[in-house]
């Protein structure tokens, strides 16, 4: 479960990591407790809020309503903006990147560290990123903090600060049965105080029923995953412009990173697991074009599932209420000659490899 912001912080505070002071405003709520100059941030779980103009600041009242209702008009993600998270503004010296995940592959947290706060973390060059892995059975030791904080060049008095936050952080990681948490940046202010100016909490749904205290937000799906929920089917909106439909998770994971491979990004991510019911199949492709992608990336391996069935309900739904984008179908498996005739008839492009697939599929898509 992703945290709204606001969320997070108010667990930043249980642990005594110090966040700016703050508001949080509901639509047509009250704000008559605003303070000026101050920062105004839509609550929404997806990231790229900045980007998308749902950070803003405001230096007087008058100011502070025209841009809350221009925030509140929103859909940032697919998610309609009805909180904002209403802060004092700080005034920054420095600013850091400071994380915990969980790195599967060393089945180990992993505090990440870096002197780059502020930017997306996937655009800081890899020597800039500082990594400690903690070993789940003795926790987080000192040497592991002053090991990565020796690499961010920072005053010692600075050092001294920043350390217990390092150690709260991953108490919190930990108590939470946390997938993530995420402070970026983590300033230190003009009068050296060290704030956390922003929060990234996700906890492990498995582990919900331990902590009572987390509220989820009614925001967690988008209309289309609702009714995908509803339906059965596994569909998660993305913010690329390619809609992904694949059977088995690995599989569509697999998928999107071809995509990535070849610059492109998706923009749904739908697993039709193992059924061949046609019935399903449309149901799918009817959500797949409420979604509205700019291409469609149908990816299919036919074990148990029978490409061919699978194919008539594609061309059920393009034959009845036709198709708005390129679809690229790649098929492989049992009866795929059946299915790719199937589907030619339809007016798929039908690509011999995934690579193919993927790379069609980015370059029609404008990546």
């Amino acid at each position: 479960m992703k945290l709204f912001e606001y969320r997070g912080k108010q667990l930043f505070q249980k642990y005594g990591i110090s966040i700016p002071k703050g508001t949080v405003i509901e639509y047509e709520g009250d704000h008559s407790n605003l303070f000026f100059p101050c920062v105004l941030k839509a609550q929404v779980p997806v990231g790229g809020r900045g980007k998308a103009g749902g950070i803003q600041l405001a230096q007087t009242r008058e100011v502070a309503k025209e841009k809350l209702a221009g925030i509140f008009q929103m859909k940032i993600g697919g998610f309609q903006v009805k909180k904002v998270l209403a802060e004092e503004k700080i005034g920054v010296k420095k600013e850091l990147y400071l994380s915990y995940t969980l790195d599967r592959s060393r089945r180990m947290p992993l505090l990440m560290m870096s002197g780059k706060g502020g930017m997306d973390i996937e655009s800081v060059a890899d020597n800039l990123i500082f990594k400690e892995w903690i070993n789940p059975l003795i926790g987080i030791q000192r040497f592991h903090i002053r090991g990565i904080l020796a690499k961010l060049e920072l005053e010692k008095d600075e050092e001294k600060k920043i350390a217990p936050i390092v150690l709260k952080l991953y108490k919190l990681f930990r108590e939470y049965d946390c997938e993530l948490v995420e402070i970026n940046p983590l300033v230190i202010s003009g009068d050296e105080q060290v704030i956390a100016l922003d929060a990234k909490v996700i906890v492990n749904d498995d582990a919900l029923y331990r902590h009572p205290d987390l509220v989820a937000e009614h925001q967690e799906l988008t209309m289309l995953e609702k009714e995908a929920k509803e339906k059965g089917i596994a569909f998660i909106q993305l913010e690329g412009n390619i809609g992904v439909i694949a059977n088995g998770a690995g599989l569509t994971m697999a998928t999107l990173d071809a995509l990535t491979h070849y610059k492109g990004k998706g923009g749904v991510f739908l697993d039709l697991g193992g059924t061949d019911d046609p019935e399903k199949v449309k149901q799918a492709f009817e959500l797949m074009k409420k979604a509205k992608p700019k291409v469609i990336l149908l990816n299919l391996f036919g074990g148990i599932t029978k490409c061919d069935t699978v194919a008539k309900g594609v061309s059920t739904v393009i034959s009845k209420e036709g198709i708005d984008c390129p679809v690229i179908s790649r098929i492989k498996g049992c009866n795929e000659e059946i299915a790719k005739d199937i589907l030619k008839d339809a007016g798929l492009i039908t690509a011999g490899s995934l690579q193919d697939a993927a790379k069609r599929s980015s370059d029609l898509a404008g990546w």
